[in-house]
């Protein structure tokens, strides 16, 4: 079977991919070598920034401490939005500073607090634990709005990758169990779907890239172990959800090469078959993750700004309602 054709990569991306250490597959070995790279330490993210950190520990269901940062700018005046972000890394790497930049860019753009979560990933705790992490840690946050300033109507979730598709997960718990109020959900580039079979994940297979198709499965295989396939919950893979109704206003965006592209469109589709409301942008010759990965290219700038906008007129109209 010859491969499947694949839409061209951005010509600069493609340039600067080629700086980078691809592999067809991530093994067991690798993600020994991948967890220890260091992420950047905060003091490095935050610059110049002058903000108010405070670091937490939220009870998870069993127990165990989920560990968030807490960011306020420090001339924040009144309740402000908050920004509640989960990390990338395929639930089986990174920690609750990776790909930290995005949201602080909302930071300066709009005053939010930004809170970051650290779940704990797969395989040592796979299954419902990272989602359910996640969600603990939105019902802490929630619940202490008043110690940092936060207006608990304008809670906004997000994430960048597995981080994405933890949120979009964190929101329909919200939605199912009568959770906290969310205002909206920015998810990028979302892992979504545990199945691995759309026309996407199908193109980029069997040859390196950012994420490929074999990554996608043993990342999958990492957080889902031997959980039967119809006992996969969609607060896990939310693809499975059945009923998209009722979400608050959605952002999705993803490159147009990548594995993510189909189920990310998908799901766009089913939130606006349900009667939602999503915003969904296909960046042409964007590889997965982008915009976190060369954030001075000129397609991840326009990612950028597009959702930093989106972001600004979701807050504003809230403002305005309320």
């Amino acid at each position: 079977m010859s491969p499947l054709a694949r839409p061209a990569l951005d010509p600069e991306l493609a340039m600067l991919l080629t700086a980078m250490p691809l592999v067809p597959a991530i093994t067991d070995e690798l993600l020994t070598q991948f967890r220890q790279v260091p992420s950047t330490p905060l003091e490095a993210l935050l610059g110049s920034r002058t903000v108010d950190r405070h670091e937490v520990v939220a009870p998870a269901a069993d127990g165990a401490g989920i560990p968030m940062t807490v960011l306020t700018p420090a001339a924040a005046a009144g309740s402000a939005a908050c920004v509640y972000w989960m990390h990338g890394g395929g639930m089986i790497m990174g920690d609750r500073y990776s790909q930290l930049d995005i949201p602080l860019e909302w930071l300066d753009a709009t005053g939010t607090v930004v809170v970051t979560v650290d779940y704990r990933l797969a395989p040592e705790h796979g299954g419902s634990t990272p989602v359910e992490d996640c969600y603990r840690g939105l019902l802490w946050i929630a619940e202490h709005c008043d110690d940092f300033g936060i207006d608990p109507a304008r809670i906004v979730v997000a994430g960048t990758s597995a981080g994405a598709g933890l949120a979009a997960g964190v929101t329909l718990m919200a939605r199912d169990l009568g959770g906290p109020p969310i205002l909206a959900q920015i998810l990028s580039c979302p892992m979504l779907d545990h199945g691995n079979t759309t026309t996407s994940s199908l193109q980029y297979s069997g040859e390196p890239a950012v994420w490929t198709r074999e990554t996608n499965a043993y990342a999958w295989d990492a957080v889902l172990a031997e959980i039967p396939e119809d006992l996969i919950p969609a607060y896990v893979s939310p693809s499975r959800a059945d009923d998209l109704s009722g979400l608050p206003a959605t952002y999705i965006d993803v490159g147009s090469a990548e594995v993510f592209r189909d189920e990310d469109v998908d799901y766009a589709t089913r939130i606006w078959a349900s009667g939602g409301q999503a915003e969904l942008h296909v960046w042409a010759g964007g590889c997965h993750g982008f915009d976190s990965l060369f954030p001075h290219a000129e397609l991840a700038i326009a990612a950028r700004r597009a959702r930093t906008d989106w972001l600004i007129r979701t807050l504003n109209s809230a403002r305005t309602r309320s």
